[in-house]
């Protein structure tokens, strides 16, 4: 059985998350996917970053993109509320966080899709792109994120090598609906899968499997805390596949191997081809 090595945000573990500079050294390590989060600015730019609002952890303000901006600081404000120009303005390179041994790259911006896609077509790598949307928004902003990310994929030629991820199952919908030719990930937690969730699209949250079956999904992401033998079992009984996340400690790498995992999303793409060589 092969297990594909998918470079969390890059490769977040080793250089900074969502940048070009991590985008680049994740595929200098052999990746099979580099899997990425996706927001959309005030101006309708789609750009990289993973959390909805710019976050101190490993975002830093510079200077504000014309003197007297109301909105400086940028850092803590919500994406869709700042202007790629804005964006821009960030340094994206240092990280301030004890859990990663992160090689730190100063004056790293954030990028936007458009940019990412350039340096990865050339490359023989999959895309996993997380689309940040969440049941608090509207049906309609779903909608238009869903679209310009599948209009900037197929305009840089990767529809078939790049699959839509999400948490918020509308996004899956959409583009069961409206862009079909994109692999679906349905992406699950512990917190999407409490009883009453509004994170399924409707779909109960009992038996994540046949959900996400239901959905159109061709692959179950499961979060590594649920991911269970029989949960990786049920899933290839339906037809899908299953990429656990986040996976960083070899003994939990080995775990999810004989578990029967398609793909480990890992921070440490290096790790992970240490103990497939060592098997």
């Amino acid at each position: 059985m092969t297990v594909e090595v998918h470079g969390h945000r890059g490769a977040r573990g080793l250089r900074p998350e969502n940048t070009l500079a991590g985008f680049v050294h994740a595929l200098e390590l052999g990746v099979d996917a580099v899997e990425f989060d996706v927001g959309v600015s005030a101006d309708g730019v789609v750009v990289l970053n993973h959390d909805q609002a710019l976050s101190p952890v490993n975002l830093t303000d510079t200077a504000p993109v014309r003197p007297g901006d109301a909105a400086f600081p940028y850092v803590g404000k919500p994406i869709r509320e700042l202007t790629l120009a804005q964006l821009r303005t960030v340094d994206a390179g240092v990280r301030r966080h004890e859990a990663f041994t992160q090689t730190p790259v100063p004056g790293a911006r954030i990028p936007t899709l458009a940019e990412a896609c350039a340096l990865l077509a050339p490359a023989d790598v999959k895309l996993a792109v997380e689309l940040k949307t969440d049941p608090t928004w509207p049906i309609g902003d779903v909608r238009r994120l869903t679209a310009a990310v599948a209009g900037i994929l197929t305009s840089a030629g990767l529809t078939r090598r790049a699959r839509l991820l999400a948490f918020d199952w509308r996004v899956l919908a959409e583009a069961r609906r409206h862009h079909p030719e994109f692999t679906r990930v349905a992406l699950i937690e512990r917190k999407t899968l409490v009883p009453g969730t509004p994170w399924l699209a409707g779909l109960p949250p009992e038996d994540p499997v046949s959900a996400a079956a239901a959905i159109g999904a061709a692959v179950l992401s499961p979060e590594h805390a649920v991911t269970t033998p029989g949960l990786v079992e049920r899933a290839h009984a339906q037809g899908l596949q299953v990429a656990v996340w986040t996976v960083n400690m070899p003994e939990d790498m080995t775990r999810f191997i004989k578990y029967g995992a398609d793909a480990l999303v890992t921070d440490y793409p290096d790790r992970v081809h240490t103990v497939l060589a060592a098997r």
